[in-house]
């Protein structure tokens, strides 16, 4: 074996460089590459709204598309040492795809800009904490801009909601806002509101959706290091474990023409939905085909376990056992994070579409973090008798089934608080009528009347 040499400083410091940069550059472009191809659709056109869904769907099978030649050919390049190879190779798909991007610019659709949420959302807090002693308006009464646009530039109004009365405050008219100019830090708009609740009650949803990135951070991580000792020899040719993820992919590519073929004209006729399932019930049920595939993992393991000759360091039991866990998985993606670049763009506001895309990096990457979290506290009390522990350096020694059965019990658990959160979820209204406040005299009137 050929070692590598000591890598120096510097290469050290442009190694994490380059993976920070690439971790930059992808939490940029995903959200917004979402959100720019949604906006091509225009909400107003039934037709569009159904387009716009099956938007989603091609998306995702894109980038599977290109995860599974990253997949294959570059797994090969590294398996092999041809590390150089495999990054000139990168960086032309890069090219490729800047070149693609930038030949459409003409003719894209673009929305106007609203501003960053964050200082929106921060304003209805701090708005509504000013004037916590204050007992919220009626609907009729809240504060809201003149005429039909919205006071956020590019978005249009929402209707009042019930949920959140607290946040009421902020948007409720008071002597001391009669007083100077408005500020947005003591009186905001109800669509300002009205957006904040929006993020709350998207969060619960959204916290749902990490056990279940728990689950696909697996593949990359422990499904490898099963695989690995596992046979993987086909005739002369060795089977790379991280290969194996093709097997997912190809079951995202084949389930995403299946769920717009065969599961939406079925549930269509079923529910009577234009899109069969709803996007919770999506989200739903990719959460339960994720949990069977903890189990299929689990089994797989075990009969891996079984199948260990003693002192030697691999099982006879084929690689190819992991299929069923792979193709399970990339059937969950359909359902879960399909369901989930839906689910955060329609339900986001106007301001807040890129907000709602970001969510779903965000809960793959916490899925990362919770994964890591979680195999450290395991690992922390199966040791603590002297044992080698569930996942030890010789998965032989190991019980990582039962890793794989822990996770798909969480993913129980977390199913029925998803269920709780998806009953309880309300979405957002467009406000289609002018029962809002319009004028500063009409903030006059109102106040008039409640002081009286």
């Amino acid at each position: 074996m050929k070692l590598c040499n000591t890598p120096s400083s510097v290469g050290v410091v442009m190694f994490y460089l380059s993976i920070y940069l690439i971790a930059l550059g992808y939490g940029g472009h995903q959200p917004t590459v979402a959100t720019l191809g949604a906006d091509q659709f225009d909400d107003s056109n039934p037709n569009a709204v159904i387009s716009k869904a099956a938007f989603f769907s091609s998306f995702y099978f894109a980038l599977n598309v290109g995860s599974l030649f990253s997949n294959t050919i570059l797994v090969y390049y590294e398996d092999s040492g041809k590390w150089t190879l495999g990054f000139l190779v990168s960086f032309g798909a890069a090219i490729i795809a800047l070149l693609l991007y930038l030949s459409g610019t003409s003719r894209y659709r673009y929305v106007k800009a609203s501003g960053n949420p964050l200082p929106r959302v921060a304003q209805v807090f701090v708005a509504a904490y000013r004037k916590w002693g204050v007992t919220p308006a009626t609907v009729d009464a809240l504060y809201e801009v003149e005429g039909t646009e919205s006071a956020i530039k590019g978005s249009r109004k929402i209707l009042h909601s019930n949920d959140f009365k607290f946040l009421d405050k902020a948007a409720t008219i008071t002597s001391m806002d009669l007083r100077g100019p408005n500020n947005p830090w003591k009186l905001c708009t109800v669509t300002q509101v009205e957006e904040a609740k929006c993020v709350l009650k998207m969060l619960p949803i959204w916290l749902c959706t990490i056990i279940y990135s728990v689950i696909f951070t697996q593949m990359a991580s422990l499904f490898v290091e099963q695989g690995d000792v596992m046979a993987s020899k086909l005739k002369n040719f060795r089977i790379p474990a991280a290969s194996m993820s093709a097997f997912d992919i190809c079951s995202v590519l084949i389930w995403t023409g299946v769920y717009r073929h065969v599961v939406v004209p079925v549930s269509r006729s079923l529910t009577g939905n234009p899109k069969g399932l709803t996007e919770l019930q999506r989200m739903g049920t990719g959460l339960i085909i994720g949990m069977i595939a903890m189990v299929a993992a689990g089994v797989t393991e075990i009969q891996r376990l079984k199948s260990v000759s003693p002192g030697s360091k691999k099982s006879s039991l084929s690689i190819f056992w992991q299929v069923p866990q792979y193709v399970l998985v990339g059937a969950s993606e359909v359902f879960m994070y399909v369901g989930q670049l839906e689910f955060f763009n329609g339900q986001a506001p106007d301001g807040i579409k890129s907000f709602g895309s970001s969510l779903c990096m965000a809960s793959m990457s916490l899925g990362n973090y919770v994964s890591s979290l979680l195999i450290n506290i395991v690992m922390e009390v199966t040791t603590r008798d002297g044992g080698p522990g569930w996942i030890p350096d010789d998965l032989n020694d190991g019980r990582m089934d039962r890793f794989y059965f822990l996770i798909a019990g969480l993913t129980a658990v977390d199913f029925i608080i998803y269920v709780y959160c998806a009953k309880w979820y309300n979405g957002i209204n467009l406000d289609t009528s002018e029962n809002v406040i319009q004028s500063e005299e009409q903030r006059k009137e109102v106040l008039a009347s409640l002081m009286s």
